[in-house]
């Protein structure tokens, strides 16, 4: 950081955060002549507990906020003015006196299949290993593909790629936005619909988080902001709060335009041994944050009545 930065990001050190926090540095300094200078925007990068420790399944380790706590330290304590998040890490509840005004442009929604061998799920044989750190994933591909094996597999995207090189596993899902933003799209050896499986909730998203207080920051950042997305954002952050969602529970979700302007949104929770998946759905005629918050807070209790206090640790 420099003595003459008007600005501090604060983001996690991997580079797809860093990729993320250079995004936003580029599009402020586009959007703000008296941040175009050199120096005006330094990144400082802190190390979360999901950095830290990556040995164990994500679950077993705490479940929300590993990878914002310490960012959301430095933002409280006055040591970076805003923190750049990949949104579905982010708690549906925020620290007080924290506020999150600003949804960037939603990018690919779709996990990516990536696989040395197979072009798909379809075509591994019973038995094949599929890596992946999100119960999400597991339990959805579990849900379909009963006689795949899952196994808990962390990491970037380089140390999966290695892991598949080894045949550690024979295949590893990662997040489409992530490949993007990387420009490395290629690495997936095809993007699996949604349909297919669900997305985590907000997957694509990038959210600024800022004190509430600090008006110039969120001025500055104001100019990045996507109406659109941060009402999809909300339907589905909605949908996680009724349900009480953490990494520990497998819940996906997505609200999708259409063309009339209208949304709709899918919500799904499945058993961590995928045994059952539940689905539901909601209809938005004239989306905007009241509307669609409501929407996904009704779908999501409309899951948790139905799957019962045990669905999710059973």
């Amino acid at each position: 950081m420099t003595d003459t930065a008007k600005l501090r990001i604060g983001t996690r050190g991997s580079p797809l955060a860093l990729a993320q926090a250079h995004e936003v540095r580029d599009k402020l300094a586009a959007a703000h002549p008296e941040l175009a200078s050199e120096g005006a925007i330094a990144i400082t990068v802190i190390t979360t507990t999901g950095d830290k420790i990556l040995d164990r399944a994500l679950s077993e380790i705490g479940g929300k906020g590993l990878f914002t706590k310490e960012i959301d330290d430095a933002l409280m304590g006055g040591d970076i003015d805003l923190a750049v998040h990949s949104m579905k890490d982010v708690p549906t509840v925020l620290p007080d006196g924290m506020i999150l005004p600003t949804i960037l442009p939603r990018e690919d929604v779709r996990d990516a299949f990536i696989s040395l061998k197979y072009k798909s799920f379809a075509e591994m044989p019973a038995g094949s290993v599929i890596g992946s750190a999100s119960l999400r994933r597991q339990a959805m591909i579990l849900n379909k593909y009963p006689d795949l094996k899952v196994i808990t597999f962390r990491g970037n995207v380089q140390t999966r790629l290695r892991k598949l090189s080894e045949e550690q596993v024979d295949a590893t899902l990662l997040a489409m936005a992530g490949l993007n933003r990387l420009g490395q799209p290629e690495i997936a050896t095809a993007p699996i619909a949604e349909d297919d499986m669900l997305p985590a909730v907000a997957q694509g998203a990038i959210g600024i988080t800022i004190r509430e207080d600090d008006t110039q920051a969120k001025d500055w950042i104001s100019a990045l902001h996507c109406e659109k997305s941060a009402i999809r954002v909300a339907g589905e952050r909605a949908a996680l709060f009724a349900l009480d969602g953490s990494c520990r529970t497998p819940i996906a979700a997505l609200a999708e335009y259409h063309e009339d302007g209208s949304m709709r949104l899918r919500v799904s929770i499945v058993r961590p041994d995928g045994s059952e998946r539940l689905d539901t759905e909601r209809h938005i005629a004239q989306p905007d944050m009241a509307t669609a918050s409501a929407a996904g807070k009704d779908a999501g209790e409309e899951l948790k009545q139905r799957g019962g206090p045990d669905f999710i640790s059973a």
